[in-house]
């Protein structure tokens, strides 16, 4: 693994220290390592691996987009402030936000955007199998909501993108939400 990649893995494990998954107790680090791997096999360069990797920092922890760009530069912090939320806004307007970004944006950021929600939307597979219907008890937004969100990512997620160069887990997460709010 490259220097900037185990940087930014470290980063991201110490700020997202004894932070937990929702609806489980599993560390939160799992997930932007997940991401970032998604994000490798699919060949993606080291700078958006490592928004990958850091992709919850300044939404979840009190590091600020400056930190990141301090650290691992101006193209890192464009993608990682790309998929940032602000949490003073409602969850619908964050939500939408994102599916605008997911519309507009160039493909590293898509990527970093599917990636993410593949993996969420995984860790909400597993959840249901284990705890069924009441998994969506730990979400702001129910079923009906989670279900808008992410089938509205997939509508949008290939605009703009040439098919050759779609990644597989394009495909992935599209199965994952046809699967998950089938009904």
């Amino acid at each position: 693994m490259a220097a900037i990649l185990k940087k930014a893995q470290s980063f991201a494990d110490h700020a997202h220290r004894g932070q937990k998954r929702k609806s489980s107790n599993e560390d939160y680090i799992v997930h932007p390592i997940r991401v970032a791997r998604t994000l490798e096999e699919a060949g993606a360069s080291k700078e958006l691996i490592c928004a990958g990797y850091l992709h919850d920092v300044v939404e979840d922890t009190s590091y600020e987009i400056d930190d990141i760009e301090r650290e691992f530069g101006a193209k890192v912090r464009r993608l990682v402030a790309s998929h940032t939320e602000d949490k003073t806004k409602s969850w619908l307007e964050r939500k939408s936000l994102t599916i605008e970004t997911v519309k507009q944006s160039d493909k590293e950021v898509k990527f970093l955007i599917v990636a993410d929600k593949l993996d969420n939307l995984s860790s909400i597979e597993n959840d249901r199998q284990r705890l069924g219907e009441e998994v969506w008890r730990f979400f702001k937004a129910g079923y009906d909501m989670q279900k808008w969100y992410y089938q509205s990512v997939d509508k949008y997620m290939l605009d703009g993108m040439p098919p050759q160069e779609t990644p597989e887990f394009f495909m992935s997460y599209r199965e994952l939400v046809q699967r998950v709010f089938s009904s």
